[in-house]
């Protein structure tokens, strides 16, 4: 019998963090080049060329968006608009991102029944008997050369995600989901698949690069899962980057493989769709694979939109838009984030006291409520990977529910803590890894570190510090001492005192954090004071519609100390309009910043 040769299509979208349109619901706008409805044109074209085409997602689809969090506020039966989304466009299988439990594991578990097709979780299962992802999935088609020969191919599907999913979403998973290690999960249900009859394997990878020698636990491990999974073709994501890199070279490297493994990262938000072309040949008695390639194709603005994705879910993108147009408050003053990781700002404060405020109401009749509140809060929309529109910019006047989703797009919730001064301190050395190690000799020396996400920027309103960034990190990204000699925080001080190791203190923060995500001290259960599951976005609508809105935080400061040297900090060129802000720090324009971001010299 002669040898049939033909391409296997494998489509891959990844991250798309409910963005079923390309719009800013934040500024209720459009927002070309993302979302899944302008995607569906670029997988309708790639399904043309090739009879022979999977479509996947690799996880972290169900929320991320006001959609996403509108669908998640109707507490009823009807189907998810990204599940419709997805139905319509006719996904093969998807596997789990961690993002998936953020509004918990009912909203996720009626995802699940209502997809018309399956989930893959190698790592990921469920400790009691409700409905859940398989560990992994056996597809069988025919395959064709195009020609007229064709053949059964058996294709089976796995995935993994970070074990670190039942940590950072264990106020919604309630303990019901266990994780293990993704790379001896991934490579044994690659066996079982292989041993089941699949002559092709393709694992959803919902982990971002990493390094390459595997250690146990690690969050990213794509390097490792490519050379020791036993997967002919691989789909990462999570870190929201893209592999195989662009042409001018920017990117982890210029080739389309990983260990040898054919591997597409396509963004985030529908930015980019994978493409994975394998070549397969069957000799009469068995398929093997023979080559692969693999590429990215960048979301372009569709001139109409998909008419299947709008009857789909147009109408639950209109009653999104609905729903954020309620009038919540007002606001005296602009609130921005444009300098939020770098001095403080109104919108962190903000925030800052809308947790303070309900954790004091909500400790006023207990043995705690004489004890000081203070309150920890992070820049979410500072740039970063989301890009030079990541910020939030909200004029003074009238605030609508969009704007409380601007502020805080996360669905945690308030929690309580008590905890010491020194752990405090520790907390703040913690947070202020996010900058980088400063020499005084030199100049121009970037402020901030890029691996370092604003969201770990965990300061505490109600304190006053300095920041000596010519000192090294204590801590790791992992909340591991590295450098117990090392001091970063200096002065600090409350009510112009200063605070005592053994004071004891009761801390609002949010549920990511006091689960214990990026190790912050203090994050234990036994020191939860306060978890009602009051959403942290609640507490904030509550805290501007009530009368009590102007008990804010005591005035609280932090600056950098003194180094006698120019760095550089890179934002958005919107906040040239914001300067005083930061006017302490001396800003000047810059040269030298990434497209579409504005850079600054800073003076410390």
């Amino acid at each position: 019998m002669p040898t049939l040769v033909a391409m296997l299509r494998l489509l891959a979208t990844s991250d798309l963090h409910a963005h079923a349109f390309g719009w800013d619901y934040h500024g209720d706008k459009p927002q070309s080049g993302l979302g899944l409805s302008d995607l569906a044109h670029l997988i309708d074209t790639a399904r043309a060329e090739c009879p022979n085409t999977l479509l996947v997602d690799n996880g972290d689809f169900l929320q991320g968006s006001p959609l996403g969090d509108w669908a998640a506020e109707q507490g009823s039966d009807r189907t998810h608009p990204m599940i419709s989304a997805m139905n319509v466009l006719g996904y093969d299988a998807a596997t789990l991102g961690n993002h998936e439990f953020s509004h918990g594991l009912p909203l996720l578990r009626r995802a699940i029944r209502d997809a018309d097709f399956p989930f893959v979780s190698a790592n990921l299962r469920p400790l009691d008997n409700g409905p859940f992802a398989e560990r992994s999935i056996l597809i069988d088609r025919v395959l064709s050369d195009g020609q007229g020969k064709s053949r059964p191919i058996r294709i089976g599907i796995t995935g993994v995600a970070p074990p670190q999913t039942v940590v950072w979403e264990a106020n919604r998973i309630d303990g019901q989901v266990a994780a293990c290690d993704a790379v001896p999960a991934a490579t044994h249900a690659v066996n079982a698949l292989r041993d089941a009859g699949a002559d092709v394997v393709i694992l959803l990878a919902h982990t971002g690069l990493g390094e390459v020698t595997h250690h146990p636990g690690m969050e990213n491990v794509a390097q490792p899962l490519a050379r020791l999974s036993g997967a002919d073709a691989m789909v990462m994501g999570h870190t929201h980057l893209i592999f195989p890199a662009p042409e001018d070279g920017s990117g982890p490297t210029g080739e389309d493989h990983l260990g040898g493994t054919p591997a597409v990262m396509p963004g985030f938000f529908g930015s980019h769709l994978g493409l994975i072309d394998l070549t397969m040949r069957h000799d009469g008695s068995q398929w093997s694979l023979s080559g692969g390639s693999a590429t990215l194709l960048p979301t372009a603005p569709a001139a109409r939109p998909h008419h299947g994705l709008q009857r789909a879910c147009g109408a639950a993108h209109e009653a999104t838009r609905n729903w954020l147009s309620r009038q919540i408050g007002h606001s005296d003053i602009g609130l921005q984030s444009y300098f939020a990781q770098i001095a403080p700002c109104h919108t962190m404060r903000l925030v800052a006291a809308a947790q303070a405020w309900h954790v004091r109401q909500r400790l006023a009749e207990t043995p705690l409520g004489d004890l000081p509140i203070l309150s920890s809060t992070a820049p979410f929309r500072a740039g970063g990977r989301g890009g030079p529109d990541n910020f939030t910019d909200i004029p003074p006047g009238p605030l609508e529910l969009r704007h409380a989703t601007d502020i805080y797009p996360f669905p945690n919730t308030v929690v309580a803590l008590r905890v010491t001064g020194a752990e405090l301190e520790g907390w703040l050395e913690r947070a202020v890894i996010q900058f980088a190690t400063i020499d005084p000799d030199q100049t121009d020396q970037p402020l901030v570190r890029p691996d370092s996400p604003s969201f770990d920027l965990d300061l505490i309103a109600g304190l006053t510090f300095a920041i000596d960034v010519t000192e090294p990190p204590r801590f790791d990204a992992r909340g591991v001492c590295v450098n117990a000699q090392a001091h970063r925080i200096r002065d600090l001080t409350r009510n112009g005192r200063p605070i005592a190791p053994d004071e004891v203190f009761i801390l609002a923060t949010n549920s990511y954090r006091a689960a214990g995500s990026g190790g912050f001290p203090g994050c234990w259960a036994e020191r939860i004071v306060l978890d009602d599951k009051t959403a942290t976005r609640a507490a904030l609508v509550d805290y501007l519609a009530g009368a009590n809105k102007q008990d804010t935080m005591a005035e609280y400061d932090w600056t950098f100390r003194p180094v006698g040297t120019r760095v550089t900090f890179d934002t958005s060129p919107r906040a040239a309009a914001h300067l005083r802000h930061i006017a302490r720090l001396n800003p000047e324009p810059a040269a030298g910043a990434g497209p579409g971001y504005l850079r600054f010299h800073l003076h410390l």
